[in-house]
């Protein structure tokens, strides 16, 4: 991984000033300063304070189309998407629906494979879902872009709901949407809804806030008598934060709620056993265990199987089915892990082969692409991520799809949209891009194996007009100096019972060190013994091999390791300049 330059956040005195006085202790003041907190009422993690459903488009439509279709006693399929934000939007648009007087028989779900089906509502997964014989389609994390399959279950005369957080479509520059019954999407025109960075998950749940509220002014219940979808939030939290959205004011309360609750042993069968599966603890739950334990576990299932067995395992009611299901979802993570394992390396290989042909001798392109014929579909995206973070470039890794097209995942860096280049990449080369979609930092695309080298040369195009040289090195943001009375067990408590995540990243700070000790454990990790202020402290930098100076400053963070029952405080390295 290249060395990241280490950066200092700017932290505004008078906000941390009014942030203390308001109560907040003065080392979470600074760090929430630093992150653009400027008002303690950004903090209030209370159900109450989020945002209301009212202003998100569609919602009042949605919630009334919802209302006549339980009335009617009509049947509705819930059409998800093959990943942990789709799989628990699916199991919230399930049990809430459940709750707000959907008759027994009338819920239903399709989720695509993505080996067989590809993503999103397409003409097939229609006719998949005909098996059920829905009247009503409501897409959860998916459709935005669907406009062959909502057309085709127009026609066929069902009804389409389409909840989505993904841009929409833009046909030469313009925005085209499905032709939709009702599109709930904070991220589409004319939607003035505050957070657009709401998971699908997240839209999911306010569609049921709203329909709530209608069938409360139609007489179904009062404000005393109605159910309680605060119940769900242990699944929008687990979503929210698995699919790596910003974290913004609205969104850290929906995870905070949903962590309040796991922590209190409050949630579904499903979140409880994957806790278990997982090794880790619901009474001390983080967004850590959402983003690297549970999500990771529940992904796999789309990457490797089946999404069916994530779904089944976060909508069932019985502790004992659950359980065995996240073990199943434990089982497929591990041969997840061995099947990166293996990517990883041979895309490796495939970047050594490609820095040597670089001309100027930079050592990278401005973007990577890589492709081998032994790369596995369903792992594409965390082998992009891998080599993004590898070399600090905007990275599409293909593998070959069962259609014998190619199917890329990309990740992308700071300052480059990664959407908005496939756009600019298929207009200049009509036709290359068979499908494309996604988000600033994430998407995907499709094309032919013999087009590769032409995406290749168009991508690293729009990356050389885009990025300047200083956007391709790796920055990493820090916290500064932390004051040598906070390096205790309290402050490790104090600062993981906080929400940090994507666009709200958890605290990482950085010192100047002595470096007493070095040495090698698992092959692949340097384990350190530092002086620092004069205090011996343990570290550990993970993936890292290569030794350092005997002086250096080095980026870390604060936690606890436990080894026999015994914990003692540890620097966790996350970079050295």
């Amino acid at each position: 991984m290249s060395s990241p330059t280490l950066l200092t956040r700017d932290v505004p005195p008078r906000t941390v000033f009014a942030l203390e006085q308001s109560g907040v202790h003065p080392l979470l003041a600074r760090l929430f300063a630093a992150r653009g907190v400027t008002l303690p009422a950004e903090l209030d993690d209370g159900f109450g304070q989020l945002l209301p459903p009212a202003d998100l488009r569609g919602a009042a439509e949605a919630a009334r189309l919802l209302a006549d279709a339980i009335e009617q006693r009509l049947r509705l399929c819930i059409v998800a998407d093959y990943d942990c934000d789709g799989a628990t939007a699916c199991a919230v648009a399930l049990r809430g629906l459940a709750m707000l007087g959907a008759a027994p028989g009338t819920l239903s779900y399709v989720v695509p494979d993505r080996q067989v089906h590809g993503y999103g509502l397409t003409p097939t997964i229609v006719d998949l879902a005909r098996a059920q014989r829905p009247d009503v389609l409501v897409t959860v994390d998916n459709g935005i872009a669907s406009h062959a399959g909502v057309a085709h279950a127009r026609a066929l005369g069902l009804r389409v709901l389409v909840t989505d957080h993904h841009l929409p479509a833009l046909v030469d520059g313009a925005v085209v949407l499905p032709d939709a019954d009702v599109i709930v999407n904070p991220n589409q025109p004319g939607c003035g809804f505050a957070s657009k960075s709401l998971a699908g998950v997240g839209v999911m749940f306010y569609t049921l806030l709203a329909l709530r509220a209608e069938l409360r002014a139609r007489g179904r219940f009062d404000a005393a008598t109605q159910p309680r979808l605060d119940a769900l939030l242990d699944l929008v939290a687990l979503g929210t934060v698995a699919d790596v959205v910003r974290l913004d004011a609205n969104n850290r309360r929906l995870v905070a709620q949903g962590l309040k609750r796991i922590r209190a042993g409050r949630m579904q069968p499903g979140v409880s056993a994957l806790f278990q599966a997982a090794g880790r603890c619901c009474e001390s739950a983080s967004a850590f265990d959402f983003g690297f334990a549970l999500g990771p576990r529940i992904n796999a299932a789309g990457r490797l199987a089946d999404m069916t067995l994530g779904i089944e395992c976060l909508a069932t009611d019985d502790p004992q089915r659950a359980m065995q299901l996240a073990l199943q979802l434990d089982a497929i993570n591990r041969e997840r892990r061995e099947v990166e394992a293996g990517m990883c390396e041979q895309a490796e290989i495939l970047l050594e082969e490609l820095s040597a042909r670089v001309a100027d001798g930079s050592g990278a392109p401005p973007a990577l692409v890589l492709f081998d014929p032994a790369f596995h579909e369903g792992v594409v995206g965390i082998v992009a991520g891998r080599m993004k973070d590898r070399l600090h470039r905007p990275t599409f890794v293909f593998a070959l799809g069962s259609d014998g097209l190619l199917k890329g995942s990309g990740r992308s860096i700071a300052g480059f949209h990664l959407r908005d280049a496939l756009d600019l990449v298929s207009k200049r080369h009509p036709g290359l891009l068979k499908k494309f979609g996604g988000h600033a930092m994430a998407a995907g695309c499709t094309l032919a194996e013999c087009d590769v080298a032409t995406f290749d040369a168009a991508l690293q195009g729009v990356a050389r007009e885009w990025l300047q040289p200083a956007a391709l090195k790796r920055q990493l943001a820090t916290d500064g100096p932390l004051p040598l009375h906070y390096f205790n067990a309290e402050t490790v408590a104090r600062l993981d019972s906080q929400v940090w995540g994507q666009g709200f990243e958890a605290p990482v700070f950085c010192d100047e060190v002595d470096v007493v000790q070095q040495r090698l454990v698992g092959e692949k990790h340097l384990k350190l013994q530092l002086r620092h202020h004069g205090v011996l402290r343990d570290a550990i930098w993970f993936s890292h091999v290569e030794p350092l100076p005997s002086r250096v400053r080095l980026a870390y963070r604060l936690c606890l390791d436990e080894f026999q029952g015994q914990q003692r405080l540890q620097m966790v390295v996350e970079g050295a300049g």
